[in-house]
C-alpha cells in the first residue's frame, strides 16, 4: 500500500482539460502525518502559551504582593525605632527621677531581655535585611522585647509615684527646671580656661543670654547668700535641703536678699557679666554634699 503509485487528477471545467499528479503512497502518508503533528504542535504549543500567560500573571501579582508586604515591613520596623527611641527616653526621664528622690538605680531594675540588646538601632541591624521571612521574625521578637521592657518601665514608674506619695515635698525641692533661657555654650566637663589657657575642671553650665535675661529659682528653696564674689560676681546661693544647694553667678542684678525663702520659678535676679567673666551668661551649679554635680541630670524640661 505504501508503494503503491495513486494518480490525482485535476480537472478545468470551462477548458476541458486536465492535469494529472502522480504521487507514491508513502509520500501521501508522510504528508498527512506531518500535517497531523503540526496540527498536534500547534495545540500543545497554544496550551503551553496559555499556561505561561496563567504563569506570568500570577508571578507579577505575586511580586505585588511581596513588594507591598515589603514596604509595610519597612514602615513597620520605621514605627518600632520610633518606639525604641520613646521608650529610651523613658528610661532616661526614670534615671532623672531616681536621681532627684535618692532612689536606688539598682532597686526594680531588671535584666535585660535574651534575645540581643533592645539599644541597638533596629533601622540599621534589620533594614538591609530583604528576606521577608527573616524580617518579619526579627520584627517580632523586637516587639516582644520592646513588651517586656515596657512592663518592666511600668513597675520602675509605680515604684516612683509610691517613694513620692511617701515625700511629698522632694519634687518642690528638686531643682527641676532650666533657671533662664539662652544656650549653653559650657558644659559640666574638662575644658581650657578663657583667663589661664590652662586645663581646668568646669563645675557648672554656662547658659548664653542676653544681659538683663530674667533668672528663676528652678525650686523651693532659701537663700543662703545674696552678693558679691571676687570670682562669681554678683551671685546668688540657694539651700534647697539639707544636702542639696544651687549658685547663680555672674548676675547684672540680684533680686532676692539673704534669708529669703522663694519658690519654684520666683525671680532671683538678671543674667551679667559681673566677676570672671568674658560676656553676659549664667554660671549654673548644682552641688551635693558639696560636691558639684551635673546639672542637668536634676532638670527635666
Amino acid at each position: 500500500m505504501l508503494f503503491r503509485k495513486y494518480h490525482i487528477v485535476v480537472f478545468k471545467d470551462k477548458q476541458g482539460s486536465c492535469k494529472k499528479f502522480q504521487l507514491r503512497g508513502w509520500l501521501i502518508a508522510t504528508l498527512f502525518f506531518l500535517m497531523v503533528g503540526m496540527a498536534t504542535g500547534n495545540v500543545i504549543l497554544w496550551k503551553k502559551y496559555a499556561q505561561h500567560s496563567r504563569v506570568e500573571q500570577g508571578l507579577n501579582i505575586a511580586e505585588k504582593t511581596v513588594q507591598e508586604q515589603k514596604t509595610q515591613l519597612l514602615s513597620l520596623s520605621q514605627k518600632i525605632s520610633t518606639l525604641q527611641k520613646n521608650l529610651g527616653r523613658i528610661r532616661d526621664f526614670d534615671s532623672k527621677l531616681r536621681v532627684m528622690i535618692n532612689l536606688d538605680q539598682g532597686e526594680g531594675q531588671a535584666a535585660a531581655p535574651k534575645g540581643g540588646s533592645t539599644n541597638e538601632n533596629f533601622s540599621k541591624g534589620y533594614l538591609p535585611l530583604y528576606r521577608q521571612e527573616l524580617l518579619a521574625r526579627k520584627m517580632h521578637e523586637f516587639l516582644r522585647q520592646l513588651n517586656i521592657e515596657a512592663r518592666l518601665e511600668e513597675v520602675r514608674q509605680q515604684e516612683i509615684m509610691h517613694t513620692l506619695r511617701s515625700n511629698k515635698n522632694i519634687l518642690e525641692a528638686t531643682p527641676s527646671i532650666w533657671p533662664t533661657s539662652g544656650w549653653v555654650t559650657s558644659g559640666f566637663a574638662w575644658r581650657t580656661s578663657p583667663f589661664t589657657g590652662k586645663r581646668e575642671f568646669h563645675k557648672g553650665i554656662d547658659i548664653s543670654a542676653p544681659r538683663g535675661t530674667p533668672i528663676y529659682a528652678p525650686a523651693r528653696g532659701d537663700i543662703i547668700f545674696s552678693g558679691r564674689d571676687s570670682s562669681y560676681g554678683l551671685s546668688v546661693q540657694l539651700k534647697h535641703n539639707s544636702s542639696l544647694t544651687t549658685r547663680y553667678a555672674h548676675m547684672y542684678r540680684i533680686a532676692v536678699k539673704s534669708g529669703q525663702e522663694v519658690t519654684r520659678g520666683e525671680l532671683i535676679g538678671y543674667v551679667g557679666s559681673t566677676g570672671r567673666s568674658t560676656g553676659p551668661h549664667l554660671h549654673y551649679e548644682v552641688r551635693l554634699n558639696g560636691v558639684p554635680v551635673n546639672p542637668k541630670r536634676y532638670i527635666l524640661n
